[in-house]
């Protein structure tokens, strides 16, 4: 356990910014799922709109540093890839 009033305040922003990480990790997990869903049901509206929340979404954590730059690049990549083969 932390004994410093630094360490303390240190260990409690630690806690807050791990709850936020997940919470948006699992944001961009499930609008994956989203939009993979989309794509496979073929309806190409929803599968535009939902790939485009996505990147979006997956872009901003990019820019944030919770995942790596090239990992987004390579999701956004094969979600366009799926929706482009339902054209």
């Amino acid at each position: 356990m932390a004994n410093h009033k630094s360490s303390i305040k240190r260990a409690r922003q630690t806690i807050v910014r791990t709850e936020r990480n997940r919470a948006e990790k699992s944001r961009f997990k499930t609008l994956r799922k989203n939009a993979l869903a989309a794509i496979a049901s073929g309806d190409k509206e929803a599968a535009v709109k939902a790939t485009s929340a996505f990147a979006s979404v997956i872009d901003k954590a990019a820019k944030r540093n919770l995942v790596h730059p090239n990992k987004a690049a390579n999701l956004k990549s094969k979600t366009a890839k799926a929706l482009a083969a339902i054209a």
